[in-house]
């Protein structure tokens, strides 16, 4: 029975995370994307935003609680509220 949890706690892992892969920024489990250009994008999650600053930025990937972005990314700030 503990495996099976194990298991569906990690098929469905609702925590919020930032890995950063290949320099890229790998955003999961957030809610909305408040702002969207090439120099800085924000993503919000439940107990803040991310603030995410370069040049040529790009999202790579979205889906409905993922975010890939890529580019020359110089900050990664975290708010909190």
């Amino acid at each position: 029975m503990i495996k099976l949890q194990n298991i569906r706690s990690y098929l469905l892992d609702e925590q919020f995370k930032i890995t950063i892969i290949n320099n890229n920024v790998d955003i999961v489990n957030f809610t909305s994307i408040g702002h969207f250009d090439d120099t800085k994008i924000i993503v919000r999650y439940n107990n803040g935003s991310v603030v995410v600053k370069g040049e040529k930025l790009v999202v790579k990937k979205l889906l409905i609680d993922e975010i890939l972005i890529g580019g020359k990314i110089k900050s990664i700030e975290l708010i909190n509220i």
